[in-house]
């Protein structure tokens, strides 16, 4: 398990690219065959990706570093199917996880298992998990289940489809809100107008990007930003004082996950695009 230590907001201005990228995005996390985690000290979340194999399962393992036996022993856990198709078995119980479905696994569960669809199609599982202190049950959210929204405007280029999987009015969790939004064919911006939440953190995982495409990821505090060039799958870490918006050269959706201090998906601080700097 990768671990990434928290960043004090005058440490980023002076960063080379590639520092930056250490510090705060996490690539290649979705290797075939494995299981792939990244702790981060912001909130101590954990980010990762699991793509089994056809006919070979994989268990999650708490890494030494979580010092736990169990992964989900203190933690809560969503799964995010970005592939086509796959399963995951909690304690037991089999759910079938279609593409853009999301399960949230609660505090105390013993075993996690992922395993390929039956008709061989690719299963990417990507994970989310922050801290908990109390079980809540176990929940399939399907893509057409969430809570879905539409904001932004094409005239701007940020049509987009927001969908809320867990939330403090929906599948309920200690820590995590957690969902996908989708830009409309001609809408490349997202999180437009941008903001920050001192008392969150957030992660983008952003796919459905084509291989030859890219997006320029905006992060830092708003009146000193720095650009980090991102691929398909690729995870960029927002600190609470980071603003988090890009815009990519052609449609894609992405993951947003948060944990910190509450649940409210509307507290955060909006930044005038004409603030940045």
């Amino acid at each position: 398990m990768q671990i990434r230590h928290a960043t004090h907001p005058d440490d980023v201005a002076g960063l080379p690219k590639a520092a930056l990228r250490e510090r705060f995005v996490a690539d290649s996390l979705f290797v075939p065959g494995e299981q792939v985690l990244v702790y981060t000290h912001e909130d101590r979340m954990v980010i990762g990706g699991v793509v089994p194999l056809a006919g070979e399962p994989i268990e999650l393992v708490a890494p030494p570093e979580l010092r736990t036996e169990r992964f989900c022993e203190r933690r809560e856990l969503a799964v995010v199917q970005i592939g086509r198709s796959g399963t995951v078995t909690v304690d037991g119980v089999e759910y079938t996880l279609e593409h853009r479905d999301v399960l949230y696994v609660g505090q105390g569960t013993r075993t996690v298992t992922f395993a390929a669809g039956a008709d061989g199609e690719e299963a990417a599982f990507y994970l989310a998990s922050a801290l908990s202190f109390r079980g809540h049950p176990t929940r399939l959210v399907r893509l057409q289940d969430a809570n879905t929204t539409q904001t932004g405007d094409a005239a701007t280029a940020n049509r987009r489809t927001v969908h809320k999987h867990i939330h403090a009015d929906g599948v309920r969790s200690d820590q995590l809100v957690l969902g996908i939004t989708s830009l409309e064919p001609g809408s490349v911006w997202n999180s437009m107008p941008p903001h920050t939440h001192d008392r969150r953190t957030e992660v983008y995982l952003y796919f459905g990007l084509p291989e030859d495409h890219r997006i320029q990821h905006v992060m830092g505090e708003p009146h000193d930003t720095r650009t980090l060039v991102l691929s398909d799958r690729d995870a960029v870490i927002s600190p609470s004082w980071s603003v988090h918006f890009g815009s990519g050269t052609t449609n894609y959706a992405f993951v947003w996950v948060m944990a910190g201090e509450n649940q409210s998906f509307t507290d955060m601080d909006q930044i005038p695009v004409t603030a940045l700097a």
